[in-house]
């Protein structure tokens, strides 16, 4: 089973995010796209932390553990987008 039958969520976030670049580029017109990398980690990252915090009932050790990355990382994660 390929990796995206296994997680269809994974297809479905990634076209909300190329769907949300299309109307970006598209409203820009003529204008010049600066910092779209940061832009989209930012409006993606804030979110997530939000709802893992949540899931894992506030846990950032178990949080940590579900995205994957260190527990130092996320607390300044959560730091940074003040949500502790």
């Amino acid at each position: 089973m390929s990796r995206q039958a296994e997680h269809p969520e994974q297809q479905d976030i990634a076209q909300c995010v190329a769907g949300a670049l299309e109307r970006y580029f598209h409203d820009l017109g003529d204008e010049k796209p600066v910092g779209v990398y940061d832009m989209v980690i930012k409006s993606v990252e804030r979110p997530m932390l939000e709802i893992v915090m949540r899931e894992a009932q506030g846990n950032q050790t178990r949080a940590a553990e579900m995205l994957g990355i260190n527990r130092n990382t996320l607390r300044k994660k959560l730091i940074e987008f003040q949500l502790i």
